[in-house]
C-alpha cells in the first residue's frame, strides 16, 4: 500500500507548471500538476487514456476545437491520441492519472508558458 496526500508540499515554479509522481501502481501513475495563474501546457497527446481531475482553482482544458472550463471537483476522461491543452485561470492542483506504460518523462517536456 502506498499513500500520498495531493494537497501536501505544494511546490509552484515560475517557468512552467509544477510535475510530480505522488506514487504509481500496478496499473496506473498517479501525477500532481500544480499551475500558478497563466501557466499553460501546450497541445499534446499521449498514446494512453488518461484521467484528469481538479482538485482546486479553475482551468481552461483545450479538446476538439473546444474549451471546457473546468472548476474544482470536476472530473474527466481523455482517450489516448487526442490533442489537449491546459491554461489555469487561477492557481490550481490537478490530479493526473497515466497508464503505466505512460511515461512521466512525456509530461514533462510538453511545452510550458
Amino acid at each position: 500500500m502506498e499513500s500520498a496526500n495531493i494537497l501536501k508540499d505544494i511546490t509552484y515554479k515560475e517557468s512552467g507548471p509544477a510535475i510530480s509522481v505522488l506514487f504509481q501502481t500496478d496499473a496506473t501513475k498517479e501525477v500532481r500538476i500544480v499551475f500558478k495563474q497563466g501557466q499553460r501546457m501546450a497541445e499534446h497527446q499521449t498514446p494512453y487514456p488518461i484521467t484528469v481531475a481538479l482538485v482546486e482553482g479553475t482551468l481552461d482544458f483545450g479538446v476538439n476545437g473546444e474549451i471546457l472550463n473546468l472548476v474544482k471537483g470536476d472530473l474527466l476522461n481523455l482517450d489516448g491520441a487526442v490533442p489537449h491543452d491546459l491554461l489555469a485561470t487561477s492557481d490550481c492542483i490537478v490530479r493526473l492519472t497515466l497508464s503505466k506504460s505512460d511515461s512521466i518523462e512525456r509530461v514533462e517536456a510538453v511545452p510550458a508558458s
